[in-house]
């Protein structure tokens, strides 16, 4: 197979800003008064059928494509034109080796699992996030949404609320190319769009002042006085059952123990500070907090700062071609921030005792080339976009750490051991949710469309 063909341009993943365009369910849109959105996504939630098992997913998104061989699948004997300035280091347990800009997480090899032999079909953007997180190839190149259902959007189909006053799915923002497709509104994401480690992060009507909480209070007993004629002549008995959910949607904008989930200012200022003071640190610190509160999928960006010099990028995007960033520029500033926060996540949850019920994932939508590209005028190095091989991060979850589960080739170009299709990853996950991935939604045309057609479980993690 040749190697992909890419643009001379690439606008990567679209970012943060225009994320909150996708039609999320956004927190702070929520300010004006009640939802109809909101109390549809619990009328759903209250449908489904609570899976077996206690388990929740933080899934730290690098959009745009992480680079395997510059994390954690080096290449150190491959020609220079493949293998990039990093070299890699021993980690805890012996024969597994990473990037030597990640030095905590080699301290803590034991607490994760790397896979090595990921890979899928879809080499852009959208349709890589897409085909990634739903497990299915879209139909147009580039949809803005995804055409299937993400993962985060099946599990809130299926899972209960653990508690009233909590969402089960909650992001930093929409990724492009994915979304709940024919699953509906109902089951997007609950969005914090806030950057947490401001000093006035604050979610939405999650920060409500006592006379605010009132307000709504007073505006949602006026809407019934309205809706009383209505609900009498109403034989089906769907208003009683959204009078329910708008009951739940007022409980969850007005909780203190909902508002007490996104308050970092609860932390201990020294913890904080082992997360690292950037937006992505505090994100991880923030999903710690969802995850022990009872939320049960909080996705995020991983936005971890690089400065002007490294290229055109964003903290948030990590589609570093040539004509985008310097790549090694941009590794060596993101990759500690990323190495100290993942790490103070990981002994914190092992501190709480979550790790056998909470799954950390970091990856993105592919990996990058094996071979360096120079297409910038400034002739700075970068790697373009690749889907036939990538490495997913995993720590936690009740799955067996301390191992990497397959390889790739000697250039980081295809597997060659354990190849995996990315679906494996998804009915991991699933199987840890307690998911019958067989079982199917009808699409927009009435066509019922399992979860999954293919990938197995990855038994070595069980």
């Amino acid at each position: 197979m040749s190697e992909p063909r890419t643009p001379h341009v690439c606008p990567g993943p679209v970012r943060r800003r225009e994320f909150l365009k996708f039609g999320a369910l956004n927190l702070g849109a929520l300010a004006s008064g009640l939802s109809t959105n909101l109390a549809g996504l619990l009328a759903a939630e209250a449908a489904s059928p609570r899976a077996d098992r206690d388990f929740s997913v933080i899934l730290l998104w690098a959009a745009g494509g992480p680079s395997h061989l510059d994390t954690f699948d080096l290449k150190p004997d491959a020609p220079s034109e493949y293998r990039g300035p990093f070299r890699p280091i021993a980690t805890n347990v012996p024969g597994i080796e990473i990037s030597e800009q990640l030095p905590n997480l080699a301290a803590r090899a034991d607490r994760f699992a790397l896979v090595r032999s990921l890979f899928h079909n879809r080499n852009e953007h959208s349709g890589g996030t897409g085909r990634m997180l739903s497990g299915y190839a879209s139909v147009a190149a580039n949809p803005f949404q995804s055409e299937f259902p993400e993962i985060g959007s099946v599990v809130a189909k299926h899972l209960e609320p653990q508690a009233s006053d909590l969402p089960l799915f909650v992001a930093n923002g929409s990724f492009y190319g994915g979304g709940p497709a024919y699953l509906g509104p109902a089951y997007v994401p609950f969005i914090s769009s806030g950057d947490p480690n401001s000093p006035t992060f604050s979610v939405g009507n999650l920060s409500l002042t006592p006379q605010g909480a009132r307000q709504l209070q007073t505006r949602n007993d006026l809407l019934k006085e309205f809706d009383t004629l209505r609900r009498e002549i109403d034989r089906s008995r769907t208003m009683e059952a959204l009078d329910q959910f708008n009951r739940r949607a007022l409980d969850m904008l007005t909780s203190s123990r909902t508002r007490d989930a996104f308050d970092l200012s609860r932390e201990d200022p020294r913890l904080r500070d082992r997360y690292g003071r950037t937006t992505g640190g505090q994100g991880l610190l923030l999903a710690r907090r969802l995850v022990e509160a009872g939320v049960r999928f909080v996705q995020l960006s991983a936005h971890f700062p690089i400065t002007k010099e490294t290229g055109v990028l964003g903290p948030t995007n990590w589609d570093d071609h040539s004509v985008n960033s310097h790549i090694f520029k941009a590794y060596e500033q993101r990759m500690p921030a990323l190495d100290m926060a993942v790490s103070a996540l990981i002994d914190d949850l092992a501190v709480r005792g979550l790790d056998q019920n909470v799954l950390f994932i970091f990856c993105g939508e592919f990996g990058r080339t094996p071979k360096i590209a120079y297409q910038d005028k400034s002739k700075r190095p970068g790697r373009d976009h690749w889907c036939r091989a990538m490495s997913a991060f995993l720590s936690g979850g009740g799955l067996k750490m301390g191992q990497v589960i397959g390889s790739t080739n000697s250039r980081g170009e295809d597997p060659v051991d354990r190849p995996l299709n990315s679906n494996c990853l998804l009915a991991t996950i699933y199987r840890r949710f307690g998911i019958d991935t067989t079982k199917a939604y009808h699409d927009h045309s009435g066509r019922p469309i399992p979860i999954l057609t293919d990938g197995q479980p990855i038994a070595e993690l069980f």
